[in-house]
């Protein structure tokens, strides 16, 4: 592969694939794009080994089906998901499926970079899903047990409503357990939460 990294960029966006691969090429990586999921699975499995953005929302097929067809071509490089405000749900199918990581559109480039870098770091096979379950377990830790249950209930695409059913009480409990985990934590949005939440091997339920 040499030093320089392979990012395929799948987004039926113009203006998402022009601004992503701008910043992944100053940031010295070699991208190549794909309009839709199918263009992509064309070229799979010859493609160069190396790191795969997704948009999950894409006419034709999305990218929970472009993940399957992944699996099925025996593609197993690694995915980070682009997800769109209010995808939660998604997003976790997504995860499940093997995706590495995700971001909710629009995100910043250092957040994309950050992604980035921790795939090929899953890629190079260094031992970085160990140091994540440590620190996301310590970091969960640290919540009270019914904060625990909602992060659980988070981190298997559960909205307010069916998490404060399953544990007995309001929406508005669960709103505020949500926000005082978030704080604890340390992160700004729910997709950083989940992150830290499927690091520390939560979101496993069947569904």
């Amino acid at each position: 592969m040499g030093d320089r990294r392979v990012i395929h960029l799948v987004d039926d966006e113009e203006s998402i694939r022009k601004a992503a691969s701008f910043a992944l090429k100053t940031a010295g990586y070699d991208v190549v794009t794909y309009a839709s999921g199918v263009e992509f699975l064309k070229e799979a499995k010859s493609a160069a080994v190396g790191c795969v953005i997704l948009d999950v929302r894409m006419p034709e097929m999305d990218g929970l089906e472009v993940q399957a067809g992944m699996a099925a071509r025996g593609v197993n490089m690694p995915v980070i998901v682009l997800t769109g405000h209010g995808d939660v749900s998604v997003a976790v199918q997504a995860m499940k499926g093997g995706a590495v990581d995700f971001l909710e559109k629009p995100f910043e480039k250092a957040a994309l970079l950050g992604a980035v870098s921790r795939a090929f770091a899953r890629l190079d096979d260094v031992d970085l899903r160990t140091l994540e379950t440590s620190e996301a377990g310590v970091r969960v830790a640290a919540l009270t047990p019914r904060e625990r249950e909602v992060l659980e209930g988070l981190a298997n695409g559960l909205p307010n409503k069916t998490i404060a059913y399953d544990l007995g009480c309001s929406s508005r409990t669960v709103e505020v357990h949500r926000a005082s985990l978030m704080a604890k934590l340390e992160v700004r949005n729910l997709f950083e939460a989940l992150r830290i939440a499927f690091a520390a091997g939560m979101g496993r339920k069947p569904k």
